[in-house]
């Protein structure tokens, strides 16, 4: 992970993050509805057809995979390889927890050596069969920009891994996060029904109230002071951003879930860091929202939801939900 965006600092965050452009720009995102569309309604069918026989898990049947079957049509990669890449990504992110166990740690460390094969794999692949892919085409930017291949191979490596990485367990648990919190609170999710509209609003107080990520990890480029602790050159800061949106000095009643409230808030990251796939996310979002809202009108929790024991990654393991 040391060499994606997130761990990066300028001058080599910028080159890197030029090289990506805009890669979901308003364009390419209504490119991208349709398909999106497609596979959200492809889903609840099965889901829909589940719930006839009685509590079905919204999570395994939808949550977990609408976003890899996103990004994977995206990246051009197999379909046979989604469930496989998704299960490499949970293990994968323990060993940017605040305190992994030593079996979490060698989770990770297997999970990212076989990513580390396959994405090296994929690049070598696309190098010998170009095509109109993303990897394709920053392989083709990055030549022009290192004279040394084996270099540009490992920046190509990098994004590609960090755009599955950063798509698909963070996305999972703000779909899975926006029906539980939605179905907690009946009343707003009524109010939502009659303002299909304001679904961006309820997205972003999704975000605040329980983001995908509870902890940003940052490097100081410089010696810098920050609320009065000297952080020096290189030194390693956590931001507890899930605290920070409770902060009762930033939020009116900050324990109390309002989609109507339209926060500021860090589930996105910010500034040069601010996340490069939000708006794929809250693509997804909207698309799943709309359709839940027009097809599903009654729907419970059927038993209490289960989490993976974590700090700074997010994740609902089962969300079981039945009709009414």
């Amino acid at each position: 992970m040391g060499g994606t965006l997130p761990m990066l600092n300028a001058p080599h965050h910028t080159s890197v993050r030029r090289s990506v452009g805009n890669v979901f720009d308003r364009n390419s995102l209504a490119g991208m509805r349709a398909s999106v569309e497609r596979t959200t309604h492809r889903l609840l069918d099965r889901f829909e057809e589940e719930l006839a026989y009685g509590p079905a898990d919204f999570c395994a049947m939808v949550s977990e995979e609408l976003p890899v079957i996103t990004i994977g049509e995206w990246l051009q990669i197999p379909r046979a390889d989604y469930a496989f890449l998704r299960s490499l990504t949970h293990d994968q992110v323990y060993t940017q927890e605040l305190f992994p166990t030593p079996s979490q740690l060698a989770l990770s460390e297997e999970s990212s050596r076989q990513l580390h094969e396959y994405f090296t794999a994929l690049v070598e692949e696309r190098r010998k069969r170009p095509g109109n892919d993303p990897v394709s085409s920053w392989l083709r930017i990055w030549d022009t920009q290192e004279p040394d291949r084996e270099a540009a191979d490992r920046a190509v490596y990098s994004l590609a891994l960090f755009m599955l990485l950063a798509a698909l367990e963070t996305t999972s648990h703000v779909l899975s996060g926006t029906v539980r919190l939605l179905l907690e609170h009946p009343r707003q999710l009524n109010w939502l029904r009659i303002h299909p509209e304001q679904i961006p609003d309820a997205v972003d107080e999704v975000l605040r109230y329980d983001a995908p990520i509870h902890m940003i990890s940052r490097v100081a480029p410089e010696e810098t002071e920050l609320a009065g602790v000297t952080v020096r050159k290189n030194e390693m800061v956590q931001l507890m951003a899930g605290a920070a949106h409770h902060d009762p000095a930033h939020y009116a009643a900050p324990e109390t879930f309002d989609i109507r409230r339209r926060p500021a808030h860090l589930g996105f990251g910010g500034g040069i860091h601010f996340c490069l796939g939000n708006a794929l996310a809250r693509l997804e979002a909207d698309c799943l929202l709309t359709a839940l809202l027009e097809r599903l009108p009654g729907l419970r929790i059927s038993a209490p939801p289960r989490w993976e024991p974590r700090v700074a990654f997010r994740r609902l393991i089962t969300l079981p939900v039945a009709r009414v």
